[in-house]
């Protein structure tokens, strides 16, 4: 029987290898890699999953040349009123996690813009992880924690996993499934490190550019395969 598919979340890497191995400029793999995303995005909406959680920026890429952050936000704020209609007709509620305070005036006003319209829309609900790091995260719940323990409206002896997971950014989401990571390297990268406790890891060659519908069937297919078992012993 096929494991339940509830939330997929995805680390979209490779772009500027892509373009790299073409003779381009990293911009060139950005640009390409979007066809992914929405490709992503539409086979989410088919899977009827409730949560679809893409890694868009993350904190440490503030570090990067300031020409290609710059290209990067001009590109966010492009492909979102571009697909504002489409995330309407799929009934997609879109949200964004992670410090939108660093993001500049006018990408921001567009993700907000965007929040805004598909607030209602009660499909997918699909999470951009822009300005993201877990471990930020993680830290700034623990803050939110201690002040609502000093101000009184919380009791230590009531903090527990469910009540730490209700002040990080995706309140009452189920935690990732599956996560997908292109690209072929091993590893988090600061994303959803809470979250990802039982996770099932899909780690695929394929650069993000590349990503076709075919190859997110077989992560799906690869998900299908494994014995979740959560830390328990299933059979004896």
């Amino acid at each position: 029987m096929a494991n339940q598919l509830r939330h997929v979340a995805i680390i979209m890497d490779g772009n500027g290898r892509w373009a790299k191995s073409r003779g381009m400029e990293r911009f060139f793999g950005h640009r390409k890699g979007t066809e992914s995303t929405i490709d992503a995005v539409e086979m989410g909406v088919n899977l009827k999953l409730e949560h679809m959680t893409l890694y868009v920026f993350s904190s440490e890429n503030w570090g990067r040349p300031s020409k290609e952050v710059d290209y990067l936000m001009n590109l966010l704020i492009e492909m979102v009123v571009k697909e504002i209609p489409d995330l309407m007709e799929k009934n997609v509620k879109l949200t964004v996690i992670g410090n939108m305070d660093r993001i500049p005036e006018k990408p921001r006003a567009s993700l907000q813009s965007a929040i805004d319209v598909t607030a209602n829309n009660t499909g997918m609900q699909l999470n951009l992880a822009i300005s993201y790091g877990g471990r930020q995260e993680i830290v700034g719940a623990v803050k939110s924690i201690a002040a609502q323990v000093a101000a009184g409206t919380l009791k230590v002896e009531d903090i527990d996993e469910s009540l730490f997971a209700k002040n990080l950014y995706l309140k009452g989401a189920p935690d990732p499934d599956l996560i997908i990571r292109t690209g072929g390297e091993f590893r988090l990268s600061n994303y959803l490190l809470w979250q990802a406790a039982y996770s099932e890891f899909y780690v695929t060659d394929t650069l993000w550019p590349d990503f076709t519908k075919e190859e997110f069937m077989k992560a799906v297919e690869f998900f299908n395969t494994r014995e979740r078992r959560f830390g328990k012993v299933l059979h004896e």
